[in-house]
């Protein structure tokens, strides 16, 4: 799994492997069963989203020692690098763990590189489902598999432009009123629930046309697929219309790593969103 050359053919490849060999181990446990444990949040974590981010972390830092990584699992035990520099790595093993113990097959591998505030390569795979997307900057893709889950076709993806009546997907799990209410003022065809990063995943692929958050998420939920997105030609802003950021520290009213509310849209002008 090492790597010679940090360019982004490479990162990208390592992540792709990577995904696979966890979304693998959680197909595993999804099947054999498990525990849930609850960490101070409140929030669920199992043996799944645990030994996911095990394998990811070994593989990033075998292959890309000088880079920092940030991970849900280390985060959560207060295990976080000291200095994030120009470059570090975003983790979220299972994302989407209320789905994973629901039996939802909505949950996803996110594995993202930031640089300089912005996600330039993400994976977001979706194991139960098989739905896989990748990408880097100029480009995004679906990756198809074979029985064997081995990537055997690759298809590029972009946003869709819209203009009305638009496609909204939706937080199964956290919708807020802060949400509906957005919802109300656009003209919206169809509101799609879908749970985890697919919701980003949608939008690069042309399937929707925005995913408005008013809930809380951090980084490492968005990142990856905030990623792809933006690599398919969509973009992530927060309400005052700047892009969102990430390795947010020292936050005054918030957590690290704590995102504050966005919306991530594909081809849809600004100005068609409510004010």
């Amino acid at each position: 799994m090492a790597a010679a050359a940090s360019d982004d053919q490479t990162i990208l490849s390592v992540f792709e492997d990577l995904a696979l060999v966890a979304g693998r181990r959680i197909m595993e446990i999804f099947h054999a069963g498990c525990a849930v444990d609850h960490k101070v949040d409140a929030s669920p974590v199992t043996e799944a989203d645990r030994a996911s981010e095990a394998i990811i972390l070994e593989g990033l830092r075998a292959a890309f020692p000088s880079i920092p990584c940030v991970a849900e699992e280390e985060a959560a035990a207060g295990i976080l690098p000291a200095d994030l520099g120009e470059a570090f790595f975003l983790v979220d093993p299972l994302d989407g763990t209320k789905e994973f113990v629901k039996r939802s097959g909505d949950f996803t591998v996110n594995i993202a590189l930031v640089r300089e505030g912005v996600p330039e390569i993400g994976v977001v795979y979706a194991p139960c489902n098989r739905r896989f997307f990748s990408g880097r900057p100029g480009r995004a893709e679906l990756l198809e598999l074979d029985a064997n889950d081995e990537v055997s076709a690759r298809h590029a993806i972009h946003v869709r432009t819209g203009s009305g009546p638009l496609t909204i997907v939706a937080s199964r799990s956290h919708r807020t009123p802060e949400t509906d209410s957005f919802i109300s003022g656009i003209d919206a065809g169809e509101i799609v629930s879908v749970g985890s990063s697919l919701k980003f995943c949608l939008l690069a692929n042309g399937e929707a046309d925005i995913y408005p958050r008013f809930g809380r998420t951090m980084e490492w939920d968005t990142a990856a697929g905030d990623a792809v997105l933006r690599a398919a030609g969509g973009l992530t802003t927060m309400l005052d219309g700047r892009p969102l950021a990430y390795g947010k520290r020292n936050q005054p009213h918030d957590a690290d790593f704590a995102n504050p509310f966005f919306i991530a849209r594909g081809g849809v002008e600004a100005s068609v969103l409510p004010a």
